[in-house]
């Protein structure tokens, strides 16, 4: 056996308890025990086990109440339910609620074995066929992340690099950017994808509840606390802790933080027992940290554990050829939330669209293309359907040119409508006629617009 599984035997009676230990532990499996389904509910969620043997009668909680709060917890963990003749109704219930097996009293140790090493066989299965996926290079998955423009395309081909690996990073971009979304993209193409991805925003919780909120509590650890509770750090053991707005985190909960960043461990509130942990941490931030270091808002040494990997998502202005896509992603969404029959955008909703500044970037356009829907009037979202209607139109300097002098101008927008244009016409399957009624021109002039920019009519 190349790895030594590690093995919870729990029983209330120590006898029995210690006679697996010596039987189990001498087929090569490491064994801890538990004499209690509480204590074993306790044992999973601070260290990783690779199977559970477990009694069904227990003084204080049972073996069915552990199953169930085990599996609640990790459902991937197999437990053999071990059961006297007179509780098999019993052991049939736990089969499901999930039990990989159930054995009666006294136990048949060969059918014991068997039984757990086709239960060890079961996860090596799922450890090659992971092996397997990761070897064969999954194509990166953008985690619906919308965007053909050449800085997205280099931030996502940055990204398709970073996530396999288990370095910390650092993701900043103004609000509503879509930051979240890109921690999520990384966790999800990373080996840790099946594992927790655990969100939590530092601004959102007060300097006094955060330490709860990241590395849990005792029962009696303060007012209120009537119960153990399980942090963000052990939720997500195993998998990715996304730490939004990292920035305005209390610097005395930075010294904390970089303690765990550093040692890997920590311990509850009102706790005195270490708990190991293994996570791999994402920040994101709109602030300026650079700054909050002068300004003694953030701690230098934090700052470097964390931006091991900066990535910046740059702002929807600094895309407009991005918008088409988006809108028209966010206009399919929320036809269908409002049940409504919409066919897109109008050409003036959309220049509309393309040339506003969006200073709530992608947030503030999936706001406003809702907005449209909800208030659309025709089959058509028009220019007036948005909020910031006639807020774009150009300045005086710019209406005073003659149509030669603008002639002369080089046109961004061109790169926009053609982009509109593909878009609607992939909506549609194709069809020129029906692109040309979305778009609100005539066929002939489509298929000028298509020759024009090199694409076969």
């Amino acid at each position: 056996m190349q790895k030594k599984y590690k093995i919870l035997v729990v029983d209330d009676d120590n006898a029995h308890r210690t006679m697996l230990r010596i039987l189990v532990g001498g087929w090569g499996y490491e064994i801890f025990e538990a004499d209690d389904g509480g204590a074993a509910i306790d044992q999973v969620r601070e260290m990783p086990f690779d199977l559970v043997l477990m009694d069904v009668r227990m003084i204080k909680v049972s073996g069915i109440e552990a199953l169930d709060r085990i599996k609640a917890f990790n459902p991937a963990i197999p437990v053999i339910i071990m059961t006297a003749y007179s509780s098999v109704e019993a052991a049939v219930d736990a089969l499901k609620k999930g039990a990989y097996d159930y054995l009666t009293k006294p136990l048949d140790f060969d059918k014991l074995r068997i039984t757990m090493e086709r239960a060890m066989e079961h996860l090596h299965l799922k450890e090659e066929n992971r092996l397997l996926k990761e070897n064969l290079g999954k194509k990166f998955d953008r985690q619906q992340i919308i965007g053909h423009s050449r800085a997205m395309t280099q931030l996502l081909e940055t990204v398709a690099y970073v996530a396999p690996s288990e370095a910390t990073v650092m993701i900043t971009g103004e609000s509503g950017t879509g930051k979240e979304l890109l921690a999520g993209a990384i966790h999800f193409n990373s080996p840790r994808r099946n594992g927790p991805f655990i969100k939590i925003n530092c601004a959102a919780i007060t300097e006094t509840l955060l330490e709860s909120e990241l590395f849990g509590h005792e029962k009696g650890a303060f007012t209120g606390a009537d119960r153990r509770k399980e942090g963000r750090f052990v939720q997500a053991n195993g998998g990715s802790l996304f730490l939004d707005e990292i920035s305005e985190t209390p610097v005395t909960m930075q010294i904390k933080l970089l303690r765990v960043l550093q040692e890997r461990e920590l311990t509850r509130v009102g706790g005195s027992s270490v708990i190991k942990v293994d996570v791999r941490l994402i920040a994101a931030t709109n602030r300026n940290l650079s700054e909050r270091i002068r300004q003694g808002l953030f701690r230098e040494d934090l700052y470097y554990r964390l931006n091991v990997i900066s990535l910046e998502i740059p702002p929807l202005r600094n895309r407009k050829e991005d918008i088409p896509l988006l809108a028209g992603r966010f206009l399919e969404i929320f036809i269908d939330k409002n049940r409504k029959s919409l066919k897109g955008f109008t050409p003036r909703a959309m220049n509309s669209l393309i040339r506003h500044d969006w200073p709530g970037n992608v947030r503030e356009l999936m706001n406003a293309v809702e907005r449209g829907v909800v208030l659309a009037r025709s089959e058509y979202l028009e220019e007036n359907d948005f909020p910031f209607s006639g807020q774009t139109s150009p300045g005086p300097e710019k209406q005073a040119l003659t149509e030669n002098q603008t002639a002369d101008i080089p046109r961004p927008l061109e790169a926009m409508e053609k982009a509109h244009i593909l878009q609607t016409l992939e909506a549609v399957n194709n069809n020129k006629s029906e692109a040309a009624r979305s778009l609100g021109i005539t066929r002939k002039t489509l298929h000028k617009k298509l020759k024009k920019y090199g694409v076969m009519p």
